[in-house]
């Protein structure tokens, strides 16, 4: 009787251990699979990467910029007359804030109320006009 309750013993950790190098094989196995499958993304994206430099370098050509620029841009070359002197710069425009101010962004409104600061964004009114 000891020796039939050892036989099914026996039997049953084989079963157990057959079972166990099984699912230790599946799961290597999947393991496998997915590390292929990762392999094979991270080639395409490096090849998408390459091919994705290789555009940015062909578009980012200098011969290709300048061909661009003289087909579609109306420029020309730069006259000296373009130049101005120093002497005919407008004067630098008051000191909305003082160093030191304790609220910066109110002494700015304060001044620029009270003062009549050109800011060149906007035209000056006509004589006659509306």
């Amino acid at each position: 009787m000891f020796m039939r309750l050892l036989n099914i013993a026996v039997i049953g950790a084989l079963v157990f251990a057959a079972a166990y190098v099984y699912d230790i094989k599946y799961e290597s196995t999947m393991r496998g699979e997915r590390a292929a499958k990762l392999r094979m993304d991270i080639r395409r994206e490096r090849d998408a990467i390459a091919a994705l430099r290789a555009e940015w370098a062909q578009l980012g050509n200098p011969r290709r910029i300048q061909s661009l620029a003289q087909r579609h841009l109306a420029l020309k070359p730069i006259e000296p007359t373009q130049f101005d002197s120093f002497d005919r710069l407008p004067e630098r425009p008051p000191q909305i804030v003082q160093p030191g101010s304790d609220d910066p962004i109110s002494a700015m409104i304060q001044n620029s109320a009270d003062a009549d600061i050109p800011t060149g964004a906007i035209a000056a009114p006509a004589a006659g006009g509306r």
